[in-house]
């Protein structure tokens, strides 16, 4: 199976380096800087699963690209969405079948349109990585699983070939058939982890410590209602779970979005959380807490453009 992971970065590069360690056929869409970074140094994995050192990987530029490929796993910023479909747009084939690792469900909408619902699977990942100063993907937290499946359920000979391709490669691939409940549960915790981290500045133990634990569930509640709206109301041992882990006394953990705006760059804000609030407007879902920090991005994003255009 032919694989092409677009883009080497920080999730992309993770599981594409772990299924290129495992011998299977992978090629890297990158940019001209990231491929001549994995020229000098090779691809770098560093993870308490055990560390990576591959040569260069096989690598193509989006202007170069010509074949198709039957596995596309697509690991973008949602902001960049855009400019990846057609940058990989030339591997698409009738056969080709793209696995998106982006949060929410707005990339579905917009793969399936750009290149027929059969093509595209439902997918995500749990995973904490990051890229340092000189390339090297190092993973940070305890987890890296990647879910998959056919968007309307059962498995399909196609899936089980991708889940088949996957096993034995150095991280949990599982194939799902119920992925869109496993997607819509995820956006459900993003966009609150990020709606209340990126509103109070703060992670998860300092809201706990301002005694702001109760904003934090009403937030929660407010985007597992809008889930439920449209279908995939939230499990309990997932509600569960996601009111534990925002209401952890000491607990550092932010979402990513909120490093994002510390380092005043972008933000996914109209993906993750502009985008199901405009879905709860939708079904009529009351969801205060939710307009506020979606308003809080966007007013970061004001300013942003503003002080960019005045550099």
């Amino acid at each position: 199976m032919r694989i092409l992971v677009v883009g080497a970065g920080a999730i992309g590069g993770y599981f594409g380096g772990r299924l290129l360690e495992a011998g299977r056929d992978v090629t890297f869409l990158v940019r001209a800087r990231r491929n001549e970074q994995l020229r000098k140094t090779g691809l770098v994995i560093r993870s308490r699963f055990g560390d990576a050192q591959l040569p260069p990987p096989p690598t193509v530029a989006a202007e170069t690209l010509r074949e198709p490929f039957e596995l596309i796993i697509l690991s973008c910023k949602a902001y960049d969405l855009a400019s990846a479909a057609d940058s990989f747009a030339p591997a698409v084939a009738a056969n080709t079948a793209i696995v998106p690792l982006l949060n929410g469900m707005g990339h579905m909408d917009f793969l399936a349109a750009r290149f027929s619902n059969r093509a595209v699977l439902g997918g995500q990942c749990v995973i904490s990585t990051t890229l340092d100063a000189e390339g090297r993907i190092l993973h940070l937290n305890d987890t890296h699983a990647l879910s998959f499946g056919e968007p309307g359920g059962p498995a399909s000979p196609r899936a089980e070939a991708i889940a088949a391709m996957m096993k034995g490669a150095r991280f949990e691939p599982r194939l799902s058939t119920t992925i869109l409940q496993e997607m819509w549960e995820k956006w459900v915790l993003i966009a609150t982890m990020a709606g209340i981290t990126c509103l109070m500045r703060a992670p998860v133990g300092d809201i706990v410590a301002a005694d702001a634990k109760d904003l934090a569930t009403a937030l929660l509640d407010e985007c597992a209602a809008i889930a439920s709206a449209h279908g995939f109301a939230p499990r309990e041992a997932m509600t569960a779970r996601n009111r534990t882990m925002l209401t952890m006394p000491g607990s550092t953990f932010a979402a990513s979005m909120l490093r994002d705006i510390e380092q005043g760059g972008s933000i996914e804000g109209d993906h993750i959380v502009g985008d199901l609030l405009r879905r709860g407007d939708v079904k009529r879902v009351d969801h205060p807490l939710l307009r506020i920090a979606y308003a809080h991005l966007k007013a970061y994003e004001a300013r942003r453009k503003r002080e960019n255009a005045a550099a």
